[in-house]
């Protein structure tokens, strides 16, 4: 299969379903935050921990920052594995504090290749999370892969089964 085939696959999808807009948040923290946390979880639970965040005033950059560990991870318990999780949006904001100032407007003019390589240089951040910072958070034009891309790509002769998650994004 071509790439044409798959050009051809996505604007049949999209002639049929529009525009999605499917990843919840108001604004590019919340997504980020989501991101992190629905690893590993239904996006219900990410629901709950964010909703948990919004309403202890703790859902931004600075305040999460701020925040000791223990009470983190009793926020987002909702989400599950939620020590690890608290430690990896630690990990996440320091990264943004130590970098850029704990501003997400200092990653504009960052090129999306060196901020792939700095977020999945961040422990706890794979490249299904990386990427969904980049693409939904950020705006940068990257594909995320998941399970149900690899299923639809190898269902449709577009890629080999053992195809990793490097070569269906470059796909």
């Amino acid at each position: 299969m071509t790439s044409e085939t798959l050009t051809e696959i996505y604007e049949l999808l999209y002639e049929a379903f529009g525009p999605q807009h499917w990843w919840p948040g108001e604004t590019p923290f919340e997504v980020i935050t989501g991101a992190i946390l629905t690893q590993n979880t239904s996006w219900t639970n990410v629901e709950k921990a964010i909703a948990n965040l919004k309403s202890a005033g703790q859902l931004s950059p600075e305040a999460l920052h701020r925040i000791e560990l223990p009470r983190l991870a009793e926020l987002i318990r909702p989400a599950g594995y939620y020590n690890i999780k608290a430690k990896r949006l630690k990990n996440f904001l320091g990264w943004l504090f130590d970098r850029y100032g704990g501003n997400l407007a200092n990653l504009a003019p960052v090129p999306p290749s060196r901020l792939r390589e700095e977020l999945l240089a961040i422990k706890g951040v794979g490249r299904e999370t990386a990427d969904s910072i980049l693409l939904y958070a950020l705006g940068r034009p990257v594909f995320v892969v998941d399970a149900y891309t690899a299923r639809i790509a190898v269902r449709h002769g577009l890629i080999e089964p053992e195809a990793d998650y490097e070569q269906l994004r470059e796909l």
